[in-house]
Formats: structure tokens, C-alpha cells, sequence
């Protein structure tokens, strides 16, 4: 298959990026880890509190730093207490590293967290040599949409799956006017994509995971979906479904009719 579907740049931020992004969220071991380097994975995002994560990436990168594209951040302020240019501060002595490529404003769940003066120190950090990019984590997809459009942002983290295609019509439309890099999170909805809803035939199909990641990377939108497996099967699996390249067009349909009857909690529709 073409490398198109497995590799990009992260919109105008020129950082090439595997579509399969790495997040140490469920602590998958730091053999799996190493085995998503070896596999190709380059883009990494760590919350910060991720200690495994760190530790395993605070190694690899000290011998091949322009390999990888590390995303992580500071929380929203306003819930956590943090400051985002000591968060930043604090990230690089994490990592050890002089540089962060994308930081983000993590937790923007509605556009009154993002204030002025977080507009303010996001807007100064992007102009720090210490970043190459900057981008939220936002809840909120018109908001979402509203900054891709303004192009105060080099990227965004937005969830998109089968159950929650919100993004195509809030947020998808907007990023060709600034070039904004899109990152997705949650591709099986907390595994809910993998279980049968109320209401769907006892014999119906049931999506894989590799299923919900390739739905997501056949969006060309989206430039990165993160996966957090637990263990070296998922990431082997996961990665052995995304080299398979696009969904045909009839596994997309099903994806979304699958979608929409876990989004309506068992409402299926024919």
C-alpha cells in the first residue's frame, strides 16, 4: 500500500508524522514502547504524570532526538492550578530535552477556559525557541473549529471515532484555511466500539479495534490517531490493522451505522 495512508506532515508545522501516535496512557511496558520506536511510531503524547512514558522516551530520545515528535503540556489552569510556561518548564527537565515539538493547552472543555491570559501564554510559548508548534485539547468542537479558523493554533486534539463524527462538520472544514494539523483521541470510544449495543442482532458484526483506527486515519483530516495499548499484542495488532490502509467503502458504512446505534445507545437503524 502507498506510505501515503501511514505517514504525513503534521499540518503546516512541517514535523513528519507516523498516523498511528503513541499515547503511554495505560502503561503498556517500556518493551512495547521500544517496539513502537522500532515499528516506525514517532509521534509520542505524555500528560506528564505518565512516569513509564517518560522514563522510556527520556532514554530513547537522548540518542536520536530529530526521530520523534513529542507532544505533551500543561492542564487547564483553571481546574489544575498550573501555569503554562512553568508547565513547559517542567516538561523539558522531565524529558531532559531542549525542546518540546508540539505543547498544548490540555483540557479546554468549553471556550471559557481558554482565557486571556491563557491565549496570552500559549501565544508567547509559540514563539519560543523551546517549541516548534502549539495546540489545545479541546471538548468543545464549534470551539474547536472557531480557532482552526482564526489560525492562532498550529494544531488541534479533538475526539473522533465512529460514535462521535462531530468533527467532520464542526472542525474538518476549518483547518484547510491555516493548514491546521488535526491529532484525534478516544478511536473505539473507551472500547465501547467493541462491544455490541443494546438492541444490534445477537450474530452482527462487531468492529476490531484496527477497524476503529483505520474508519478514523480514512479520514484524510486527520492526521494523527493516538492509541494507547496495554500490551505488545494490542500494539501489534493495532499496527497490523492500520498497514492494511483505508477501509472500503462498505466497512465504512457499517462503521457508521455501528457508530450511530452505540452513540443512540442501542437505537439501530438499518
Amino acid at each position: 500500500m502507498s506510505e501515503d495512508f501511514l505517514r504525513t506532515t503534521l499540518g503546516a508545522t512541517g514535523l513528519k508524522v507516523f498516523r498511528l501516535g503513541m499515547s503511554g496512557t495505560y502503561r503498556p511496558g517500556k518493551e512495547t514502547l521500544f517496539r513502537a520506536i522500532d515499528e516506525g511510531l514517532n509521534y509520542f503524547f505524555m500528560y506528564g504524570f505518565d512516569g513509564q512514558t517518560i522514563r522510556t522516551l527520556r532514554d530513547a530520545i537522548g540518542r536520536e532526538r530529530e526521530r520523534f515528535v513529542i507532544a505533551t503540556g500543561g492542564y487547564n489552569y483553571l481546574l489544575w492550578g498550573q501555569n503554562l510556561h512553568k508547565a513547559l518548564a517542567r516538561r523539558l527537565r522531565q524529558l531532559r530535552t531542549d525542546y518540546i515539538d508540539v505543547f498544548q493547552f490540555l483540557g479546554v472543555m468549553k471556550p471559557s477556559h481558554f482565557t486571556p491570559m491563557a491565549r496570552r501564554q500559549l501565544a508567547e510559548i509559540r514563539t519560543s525557541d523551546k517549541v516548534k508548534a502549539v495546540a489545545i485539547s479541546c471538548h468543545d468542537r464549534k470551539f474547536a473549529g472557531r480557532l482552526a479558523a482564526d489560525g492562532e493554533l498550529d494544531a488541534l486534539m479533538v475526539r473522533y471515532n465512529a460514535a462521535h463524527r462531530g468533527a467532520e462538520t464542526d472542525v474538518f472544514p476549518h483547518l484547510a484555511a491555516h493548514n491546521v494539523g488535526l491529532v484525534s483521541y478516544t478511536a473505539t470510544r473507551w472500547r465501547k466500539l467493541l462491544v455490541a449495543p443494546k438492541g444490534w442482532p445477537d450474530d452482527g458484526r462487531v468492529p476490531t479495534a484496527g477497524e476503529c483506527y483505520r474508519f478514523v486515519l480514512s479520514n484524510p483530516q486527520v492526521d494523527v490517531c493516538l492509541t494507547a495499548p496495554s500490551n505488545m499484542e494490542h500494539l501489534q495488532a493495532n499496527l497490523a490493522a492500520v498497514r492494511q490502509g483505508p477501509l472500503a467503502d462498505d466497512d465504512m458504512d457499517f462503521m457508521r451505522r455501528f457508530g450511530d446505534a452505540v452513540h443512540n445507545e442501542g437505537k439501530w437503524f438499518m
